[in-house]
């Protein structure tokens, strides 16, 4: 029964490669279409806040929508829309007036099944019979990274190859990731995230609930956690190194990437021997050293490598709070984990904004911002804590 469920489980491990193909290969185009298409750099550095802003939406209007439809269609829909979106990347700028606004529509497009493949991958793993589910969940996050991973060094390897003029083969190239996944998920079997004759909690049911409320603010201090080091990683590599940007992008967020996702893999290969309470704990504990290091260490080589560390312990954090999540509340359903999703997207682009205005106030600081950053770690610790308590009193 179990093994039937395997290409289920591997579709949603590309599910999560497709997500970071949608966020991580457009950022790499920014200067050249701001050079290619004429477009202020003011309306460049808006297409990653549009991207989230629509995911962040889509997260929360497919609380209505998904159950009606079901997984299955959400899923491959979400699948369809990702490829589209690159594909129109390709066409949309050429075409129409402003070549702009075919970039926007495209972004649109992609962002929607970004923000989609986010809500549906998680408890589609969630509701796959298997022995030990956050280990399952560790390892799906983990292809995140490596996707990032992948994209950031295909890519470059091509441009460096055959050109960035050539940029639009590559896109095309991706796109065909998503199709092919698309007809996976057409084909695999689905279970049931709820038991058959139950009915998943609504959204005013699951905020009465206090450890809903503590489960979601642990889950907007993972995104916040995990993001207001990675994006600005690349800018401490560059300034403290004195180095390139691509080299800052190796040495930054490359390895911010690698190592967040090998502890992933660790959990997701090791997890049946370690309690996820613990494991947890002890990430908090050195994401708050890791943030104190990268901010006090006075020497740059000692910050970056810090900020490598950071990667290493927020690992756990996204995917670890999901498998609270639905241990905590099995009648959660597609509500929950969207709402979740929704305060992860929060985390991420609220923990880098906040980061970047304490920077701005103390005098362009980015280590004082980095500082101020550190209330996230403290709270999912917290948190951490509070849910065990929660739990243990329900039971």
């Amino acid at each position: 029964m179990k093994n039937q469920y395997n290409k289920t489980i591997t579709a949603c491990f590309v599910g999560y490669i497709v997500q970071a193909v949608v966020n991580n290969f457009i950022p790499l185009l920014f200067l050249h279409f701001q050079t290619t298409y004429e477009i202020p750099l003011s309306q460049i550095t808006l297409l990653a806040t549009f991207n989230f802003g629509i995911q962040l939406l889509t997260d929360l209007v497919s609380v209505v929508f998904v159950d009606k439809i079901g997984y299955r269609v959400a899923i491959v829909l979400a699948h369809i829309l990702s490829a589209s979106g690159l594909l129109f990347l390709t066409i949309l700028p050429e075409i129409l007036p402003v070549p702009f606004i075919g970039i926007l529509i495209s972004v649109m497009i992609y962002a929607v099944g970004g923000g989609l493949l986010e809500v549906l991958v998680s408890p589609v793993v969630e509701a796959c019979p298997s022995d030990n589910k956050e280990k399952a969940m560790s390892m799906l996050h983990s292809f995140y990274c490596w996707g990032q991973a992948g994209v950031v060094l295909i890519s470059t390897l091509f441009f460096f190859m055959a050109g960035i003029d050539n940029w639009k083969i590559l896109a095309i190239v991706w796109a065909l990731l998503p199709a092919c996944n698309a007809i996976a998920f057409a084909k695999v079997p689905i279970a049931s995230l709820i038991k058959e004759g139950d009915t998943g909690l609504k959204i005013r049911e699951l905020f009465r609930l206090k450890v809903f409320w503590i489960i979601f603010i642990m889950m907007l201090c993972a995104g916040a956690g995990e993001q207001a080091v990675s994006q600005w990683a690349s800018t401490f590599a560059e300034k403290g190194l004195d180095i390139s940007k691509t080299l800052g992008d190796l040495a930054g967020p490359m390895a911010f990437a690698i190592l967040m996702g090998l502890s992933r893999l660790f959990y997701g290969k090791l997890g049946h021997r370690i309690n996820l309470d613990y494991f947890m704990i002890a990430s908090s504990i050195l994401c708050i050293l890791s943030y104190l290091g990268i901010s006090l260490f006075r020497l740059p080589q000692l910050s970056l490598i810090a900020c490598a560390l950071c990667g290493l312990s927020v690992g756990i954090m996204w995917p670890g709070t999901f498998s609270k999540a639905a241990s905590a509340l099995p009648k959660g359903g597609t509500a929950m984990f969207a709402l979740l999703a929704l305060a992860g997207d929060l985390g991420c682009s609220g923990g880098p904004t906040l980061v970047g205005m304490v920077s701005d106030q103390m005098g362009n600081n980015l280590k004082s911002g980095i500082l101020a950053g550190i209330i996230f770690p403290i709270l999912l610790l917290i948190g951490v804590f509070l849910c065990r308590k929660s739990v243990k009193a329900r039971t």
